[in-house]
């Protein structure tokens, strides 16, 4: 291919394209996602922090980006690789993907062979990899260099990258019941339809920083706590596993994602990374409590060793694709958490009545 730009991978692969967002360079953790459709979710989600997000779906950007759809502040993903960005065809668009990626300076690529890459992934595993879409000249061969210089994501506190430091973007709303039990929702990287799921679901929401320790949670008098998703590998956040450890058992806690991880670890549960992760809308999970199964949103690289859970933690889902942990129960502690997203609607409502079940809790 004659163009400059390219993906290059660690293990020295390197895939061609344009580039259709910032023209600017950057290092991430190449994954892939498997969702047909969503895509401004997608790259809104803070859990992607650090990745840069090949989407397996050909046809990107057709139905545009709406302001109401977005799910977090800002874009905090390293990058985005496409097959094809089209330009939005659509009458609720208000602004084309491209122009929400250079407007928070995440640069892009378009014209890959995204089958390849892939399937390249799902053999070869998560890959350290370097963007460039910058009009500044680098050889290929250097961006495979510059792509095995990058440390990558492990042991990394990646939530302090993005949640919210004044709280400013969870503001209550002025229509909120004032009976309704309170919920302190810790905010590791959330996405605002979880906000607002939890709130559809009967509770009155405030939500903390990453950083807030158990004191600073109690003093606010919540009825129970809530552990939002995130980003990166949930060893790299010590401070809210001790966080955790302290609080279960003395309110009731709920969490999702890496939220559940981090529940998990407080609990004496180990956590490894998975090969290529779990990214895409159609993960099938069973629901060991009533033998169901629920298509579900995910997006993570590390899971609850299974063989690592305590005596006192009850399996309640597990991944029907590879058979690993997607959510554990507490009796004696009121907790419990899924390493899915119950508030994305891929099935469409499948995963919805989890909402209810932490709603019985309180």
């Amino acid at each position: 291919m004659d163009s400059e730009h390219f993906l290059a991978l660690a293990d020295g692969t390197v895939f061609f394209g344009r580039s259709c967002g910032a023209p600017r360079d950057a290092e991430g953790e190449a994954v892939f996602n498997t969702g047909h459709t969503g895509y401004q979710e997608i790259v809104s989600d803070p859990s992607y922090a650090g990745q840069t997000v090949v989407l397996s779906a050909p046809e990107i950007g057709n139905y545009g980006c709406r302001a109401a759809d977005m799910q977090s502040r800002g874009l905090f993903l390293s990058g985005l690789v496409t097959r094809r960005m089209n330009p939005p065809s659509n009458a609720r668009s208000e602004e084309a993907l491209t122009d929400l990626l250079r407007r928070f300076e995440i640069p892009a690529l378009t014209g890959v062979d995204t089958r390849g890459l892939v399937l390249h992934l799902r053999r070869a595993g998560s890959q350290r990899s370097y963007l460039h879409c910058s009009d500044w000249p680098i050889s290929p061969g250097e961006g495979v260099r510059r792509a095995r210089a990058f440390a990558g994501l492990d042991g990394l506190d990646m939530t302090a990258r993005v949640t919210d430091p004044d709280g400013s973007s969870w503001e209550a709303p002025e229509d909120e019941p004032s009976g309704a039990p309170l919920l302190a929702a810790l905010d590791f990287g959330m996405k605002r339809s979880i906000l607002r799921e939890l709130r559809r679901a009967g509770f009155r929401v405030r939500v903390v920083t990453a950083q807030t320790g158990a004191d600073e949670v109690l003093a606010l008098k919540p009825d129970g706590v809530f552990l939002s998703n995130g980003p990166g590998d949930p060893a790299g956040v010590p401070h809210a596993v001790e966080t955790v450890r302290e609080l279960l058992g003395r309110v009731p806690t709920v969490g999702i994602c890496l939220g559940h991880q981090i529940l998990a670890l407080a609990c004496g549960a180990k956590t490894g990374r998975l090969k290529f992760g779990h990214h895409g809308c159609n993960h099938p999970v069973k629901d060991l409590t009533d033998d169901s199964v629920a298509i579900t949103s995910q997006n993570h690289n590390f899971a609850v060793l299974k063989d690592s859970l305590p005596a006192e933690a009850e399996l309640t889902h597990v991944n029907l694709n590879d058979g690993t942990v997607e959510g554990i129960r507490l009796p004696r502690a009121r907790a419990l958490s899924v390493q899915f997203h119950p508030e994305a609607a891929p099935g469409p409502d499948d995963a919805k009545s989890l909402f209810g079940r932490f709603r019985a809790m309180f």
